[in-house]
């Protein structure tokens, strides 16, 4: 992760850097963003509160780098996985898989604070803008490959998709959501809605 706040750092203090991230972003999946301040990520990643003011200045940026750290672990990892399919049969088994994947409350608690913060916060809400704008155009250029005929904005479909399926069980973690699943396929990019002008 680079942030260009604060002075450059040698590689050791890249990793401090990031330490110092990291720490935040435990803190924000475990706290909220009340949880964050300059002092509790310090005392997180067991490091001088001096350094957080010596590589970002104060809380703002401290917030943004946070929000910066959390959004790739929100985000890559979907981006990862179904860029790591080629066919459009791997595209919907992998979608499939994400969806039924075991609740993951961590992520589901960082993706909340993201919004709220953002919602609050104009930093934030760049921060998020810029994370959101990034994953898009990486699945883009995913979809171009496996469905080539999928039509433009399908790329933010499949992360709300993937966003409100999470909230919903994040709100109800006993929620089954086999019928979800096996409605998916209408929606899913390269297979055509049904026409309901065929249906008897």
């Amino acid at each position: 992760m680079t942030n260009s706040a604060g002075p450059p750092a040698s590689p050791r203090g890249e990793r401090r850097r990031e330490q110092l991230a990291d720490a935040g972003v435990e803190l924000l999946a475990q706290d909220g963003w009340p949880g964050v301040t300059t002092r509790a990520v310090a005392e997180r990643a067991g490091a001088n509160l001096g350094l957080i003011h010596y590589y970002w200045g104060g809380l703002p940026a401290l917030k943004a780098a946070i929000a910066r750290r959390a959004g790739e672990q929100v985000f890559d990892p979907v981006t990862e996985e179904l860029s790591g399919t080629t066919t459009l049969e791997e595209a919907h088994s992998k979608l499939i898989e994400l969806l039924s994947a075991p609740h993951d409350d961590r992520t589901a608690r960082l993706t909340v604070e993201l919004i709220a913060g953002a919602a609050r916060d104009p930093l934030l809400g760049d921060v998020l803008r810029e994370s959101l704008t990034a994953t898009r155009a990486q699945l883009r250029t995913w979809l171009k490959g496996v469905a080539p005929d999928a039509p433009d904005g399908s790329e933010t479909v499949l992360i709300a998709l993937l966003d409100g399926m999470l909230l919903h069980r994040m709100l109800d973690p006993d929620l089954d959501n086999r019928e979800a699943l096996s409605a998916l396929s209408h929606f899913l990019p390269g297979r055509a809605a049904p026409d309901e002008s065929q249906t008897p």
